[in-house]
Formats: C-alpha cells, structure tokens, sequence
C-alpha cells in the first residue's frame, strides 16, 4: 500500500468513511514520509495541520522508525494534541512543568518504545539532563521532528521566544533522513524567509490562503474605556453563542470581567499569572458554554480550540495585524458565521509603545547583567537584583538571551559566565524594533480603512491570493451598532470611578538588602489601604494625572472622591483619627496641600509628621524592590512632636512598589503612631501583558 492510500486509511479510520483531505494535507504527509523532507506548511486556523503530523507519525512507526518529537510552546496547546492523537491511535505524552511527577514513568515508556509522539515546550531544549539523558533514551532515533507555531522562531514572528533559538542547533544535528515538519498560521513572506534560514534552504513550503469565510469583520472607533464597556455589554447581552474578548493587559481583563459580572454577564478573566488548575477549569467552561465569554489576555490564544466559538472581540487594538490574525482564528472553525470586532480607542497606541519598548532589554543592562554574573559566579536572580537597577523580568530575560546565546549557563539557581565572547545585536534589535513599530502603524491604518477588512489582513500576511470577502462591514454595511446607550454608558463611568485599587501590606523586606532584613513585624505593617484610579485611566484617572502634572494641584473634586472612597469602601476599623503626607523635595506643597484639604473634609486634624532628610533620585527610576528600598531607607525622618498616638492616614500622590509608603508606615510606628492606613491619589502599575 502506498503512503497516500495508506494515509487515506487513517483518516478514514479517525474521522470516518467520507473523509477526505484539505488542499496541500496529503502533499505534506507524502514529502515527509515518502520523500524524508523537510517541509513548512502556512495555512490558516483551523486547516487541520496537527492531522499532518499524527498520521505522518503513524505512518512511519508502521515502518519501524523512532517517536516523533513535537515542539510546542503552550501547555494549551498540547492538553489539545494529546486528546486528538487519541482518536488517531497515536500514543502521545507531554513533558512539561506541570507533570514533573511522571517523568519518570514517561521516560521508562520512552525507553520502552511505547510513545509514538512526545510534546516538549521549547523551554525544555534548555535543560542539559532532557537533552542527554531523556532524548537519549530514544533507540531507533527520532521518527519525525515537528516544529508547532513555527513562527517563534522568528525574531519578525509575533510571538517570538528566545528558546526556539535552540531548534536550529538542534536541526542541524538530526541524522539524514530524518523529516521535518514545521507549522505555522501566522507567517509572512519575511517570517518565511527566516524560518528557511534557521531550518535550511532545503525547506519545502506550503502555503494555502488565509482567508477566513465565517469571519465578519468590523471595526468600531469609540471614545474612552467606559464608551467600550457600556458597547461591549450591550453586545454580549444579545449575541449567540460564546466567545472570547482580548484585553491588552491583565489590569483590563481583570477590570472588563468585573464590569461585566455588574451587567449579569458571566465572563471570568483569563491570563498567564492564575494557576494552571483554574486555566484549565475556565476554558472547559467556555468549550461547554457554561459562560459567555472570556475575557482574556494573549495567554488564550494559540492552541486553544472550540470548533464553535461564535465571537471573537478585541477592546484595544492589537500591536500587529499578524497578531490580530491569530487571535481571531480562534473563531468559526465548525460554524457557518462569527461575529470579530475590534473596538479601539484612545489609549492603545500608548500600551502598544509600552510593550514595543521592552521587547528587548535595554542594551546597558543586559551588560551590566553580564558583567553581573562575571563579577559573582554563581549568582542567583536575586542576587543579580542587588547590583543591577533593573526589573526582575528583565532580568530573567536578558539572562534567557544571553544562555540561548552561549554567553552565561545555569546550573540549579546560579549563573555562569562562559568563556564565550558576546557583542549586542544592535542591527537585530534595531530591525525587529522598527518591524514592530510599522506593523503597528498598519494596524492603525486597518482601524480607518475603507478596503476590505479581511482582504486587507491577509495581505499583511502576504496570502497568495488577493480577493475581498464580500461580507465584512466594509464589504456591505456594519451588522453590529457603532454607538452604545448613554444610559449604560454613565453605569460604566460611575463603575470606573469606583474601580479603587486595594494597596496591600508589604510583610518582608526584599533578600540581599542587608539591612533592614526579614520580616516586617505585624506592629509595624500598614494595614490595608486604597488607591483612587489608575494613573491616566478612565474613571478618576484623567484627573488625577491632570492634577499631577498641569501645575494647579488636586482638585476639590478629587478631595470629595477619595473621602468617598475612605468612608464608603475602605471604612477603616479602627477609624482614623488624624492625617499626615508623605513630604518630597521636589513638589513639596503638592501631597500636604491635598492632605490638609482632605483632612478637613473628613474632619480630623492634619500633622507634619515626616520629613525628608535626603534627596533621592525619584522612585520610578528605581526598577525592583531592593534599589526602591535602598533608595527611601533613611531619606525620611519621623517629627516625634508631630505624632498622635491614634489611627492615620497616610497621604501620597502615587503608589506603584509600595516602598516609600512603607518605609514612613514603619517610621510613625516607632514612633508610636497607631495603625496606618496608606491612601494615594493614583496606581502607576503597569497592568501586564500576560
């Protein structure tokens, strides 16, 4: 039997006697097991390239050769392939974070040629004892290597990752004859062409149009966050089915489920930082429908699969239009219609740049991590905190670029310099940054444009065929409301306005600080306090930045809103009986002028009761908690006359690593001041992407 017949026979074996292959599904099968080739295949969501690569498998273990091993870089992703390779008879397993306890069990099977298929996240290629001891056990050698969301590779790839980097090196050592398969939804003619570099010249490609018939594409411009809200209730209220809407951020998604839990609308919040039981149990929910939606962040996205998912809404405007691409192909697999809107506004462009900014580490630290780690053999993260003014996660990712680059090695939590030299790639950093920036030009440009919605996103894909939909709101006539009700609009600001951010106690002093050190006693924490807005947001936020920086101060306005929010949502127990700020040398007036006025509204007597003694450089230049705690420490000194013995309020303008405000709670402590309770004006976090 040749290997289309016998192909045939597995699809039909799987999904029945009629079934019969896409376009370009039986070519690629034919060069990987016929032909041994290597082969890049480019079609849309939905396509069916994972039916590829299991009946390629099953093939070529009928004719003795080793496991495939598949490259996936979400856990999502490869819950999904495991239950797929089930109806396929393959025998499929996953070694990954979350199932450390049964590696030992996976690899005795490994070594027992009981596997046909094994999926590993690009992270483990990084691990010394997976590569020597686990692929060692393979016998017969690898069957099929498998490169799944083969775009990451890519440094012009939306989704790059540093790990992927190590499939080239690894490629070039599999044995000849061994096939090669790499997928990808997502790729343009730049993204192909760097593949090709990284997988050799030899590669094969396939490329079908992108295209999607179900997708109803419409673009909706509305004014501010609360305009969004108020449109995306009215939406979910009357809209069949279930879907998903994409938030930029973490604070968003958090914030658009709350709101929408107000409407009545059952919308959990999904993003990277939860734990992977609850991942797993909202998106079970949302393939039964047992919720309308979830709101999520880029975490739900690649690998993600209900064949029915009837609406796919994005509330800011993605940074590509290959990113927007993917998202959106979660939609319409199984169903003749689905609803895809991007709602976009005023602050998108802003969060864009924040993320095109740190796409990559600033060049001058990832030196001064490099010379870091010179300097301290061994040296853990939180050590490298200590000496290097930068955020933890920058860190941990100038450090992943460095080991995917020869230059440093982990070994347990320490880090090693090798011997390897190391320049920066400004050429590369430069090209990606500028990619980065015109693709988000484009999708500026797609918010206005009068062409073809659909057309126009496959374009930027480079599809090969250049045709309109006929169906998008550009094509015909918009088929969703463009404006929502006022009334429900005003719900939706005065939601915002009450959208206060807890400020939470810190309880331990940051390691490698020296002094203080340990735990901060329960005396001398704060107790937990409140934040009005969002620096800039919606709601209080406009304000309060108007008030920071416009040069007049806070207004009466926002005195009378954070007295709301102290009587009506913090209530403090026990009540406060007076107030004081925290001084600065560079605004002195601006926080005591808000404070005394604030006290007077709440009718308790105001104190100067710290003082700065040391000018620092300002906080929001110190990038983790050890430099934000080394720059406060002894910069403030407690005025022992000033102090009252009761409950206060402590008065800043913004918070953000809570240092400062927990530096002075501890100083009027000592200094025999009862409970603080810390009030700011603004939040300055940066809300996340994950």
């Amino acid at each position: 039997m040749g290997v289309d017949e016998a192909a045939q026979s597995l699809l039909e074996e799987a999904l029945g006697e009629k079934a019969e292959f896409r376009p370009d599904q039986l070519e690629a099968i034919e060069a990987l097991v016929g032909k041994r080739a290597r082969v890049l295949v480019v079609q849309r969501t939905g396509w069916g390239k994972s039916i590829v690569y299991f009946i390629a498998t099953r093939l070529l273990r009928d004719e003795g050769r080793g496991p495939t091993i598949l490259i996936s870089p979400l856990l999502a992703l490869m819950r999904d392939q495991i239950a797929m390779a089930e109806k396929l008879g393959v025998r499929a397993r996953s070694i990954d974070s979350t199932n450390e306890a049964k590696w030992a069990e996976i690899e005795a099977e490994l070594a027992g040629d009981e596997i046909d298929l094994l999926l590993i996240s690009p992270e483990r290629l990084a691990n010394q004892r997976f590569r020597e001891r686990t692929l060692g056990l393979i016998e017969k050698g690898i069957g099929l290597f498998v490169v799944d969301e083969a775009h990451c590779i890519s440094d012009w790839g939306h989704d790059f990752r540093p790990d992927y980097q190590r499939i080239r090196s690894l490629t070039q050592l599999l044995p000849t004859g061994v096939p090669l398969l790499a997928t990808t939804a997502t790729a343009n003619d730049r993204v192909v062409e760097d593949i090709e570099g990284q997988l050799g010249p030899e590669l094969n490609v396939l490329r079908g149009s992108l295209a999607r018939d179900s997708l109803h594409l419409q673009v909706i411009e509305l004014e501010d966050q609360a305009e969004r809200l108020a449109w995306l209730a009215e939406y979910l209220t009357s809209a069949e089915g279930s879907g998903i809407v994409y938030s930029l951020t973490v604070r968003d998604a958090v914030r658009i489920s709350a709101w929408l839990a107000e409407q009545e609308i059952d919308a959990p919040a999904y993003f990277a930082g939860m734990p992977n039981e609850e991942k797993l149990r909202l998106e079970d929910a949302l393939r039964n429908n047992e919720v309308k939606a979830l709101v999520a962040t880029v975490a739900l996205g690649m690998g993600f699969d209900k064949p029915d998912l009837a609406f796919v809404v994005h509330f800011q405007r993605p940074g590509s239009a290959v990113t927007y691409y993917q998202q959106i192909g979660r939609a319409g697999r199984a169903i003749e219609r689905a609803d895809v809107v991007l709602l976009t506004g005023r602050e998108d462009d802003s969060i864009a740049d924040y993320f095109i900014a740190g796409a990559f580490p600033p060049e001058e630290v990832m030196k001064e991590v490099l010379s870091a780690v010179e300097d301290h053999d061994g040296a853990s993260v939180k050590k490298l905190e200590t000496v290097v003014n930068a955020k933890k996660g920058t860190i941990e990712q100038a450090l992943k670029i460095l080991e995917v680059e020869d230059a440093v090695a982990k070994e347990n939590s320490g880090w090693f310099r090798t011997p390897n030299p190391w320049e920066a790639d400004h050429d590369r950093v430069e090209a990606v940054t500028a990619t980065r920036i015109a693709e988000l030009q484009q999708m500026q440009v797609y918010a206005n444009t009068g062409d073809c919605l659909m057309r126009f996103l496959t374009r930027e894909l480079d599809d090969p065929a250049d045709e309109k939909c006929g169906h998008c709101a550009n094509c015909t006539e918009p088929f969703l409301p463009t404006a929502p009700e006022p009334e429900l609009v005003q719900e939706a600001v005065v939601f915002l306005r009450r959208a206060y951010r807890p400020i939470d106690p810190r309880k331990q002093w940051p390691s490698g600080l020296g002094k203080p050190r340990g735990k901060i006693t329960e005396e001398h924490q704060l107790k937990e306090g409140r934040a009005l807005a969002l620096y800039g947001d919606a709601g209080w936020g406009a304000l309060v930045k108007e008030g920071k920086s416009g040069g007049e101060g806070f207004s009466d306005e926002l005195v009378g809103a954070v007295a709301a929010m102290i009587e009506t949502d913090l209530v403090p127990d026990p009540a406060p009986t007076w107030v004081t700020a925290i001084p600065s040398n560079r605004n002195p007036e601006l926080v005591p002028d808000f404070a005394r006025r604030l006290a007077e509204r709440l009718e308790l007597p105001y104190r100067i009761a710290l003082e700065k003694v040391r000018d620092t450089p300002p906080q929001k230049t110190m990038e983790n908690s050890v430099q934000q705690v080394r720059n406060v420490f002894g910069a403030f000194a407690a005025n022992s006359a000033e102090i009252m013995d009761g409950p206060v309020l402590l008065i800043d303008d913004m918070v953000d690593s809570r240092w400062s405000i927990t530096v002075c709670g501890v100083l009027l402590r000592e200094a025999g001041s009862g409970p603080v309770y810390p009030i700011a004006l603004g939040e300055t976090t940066s809300g996340g992407s994950g």
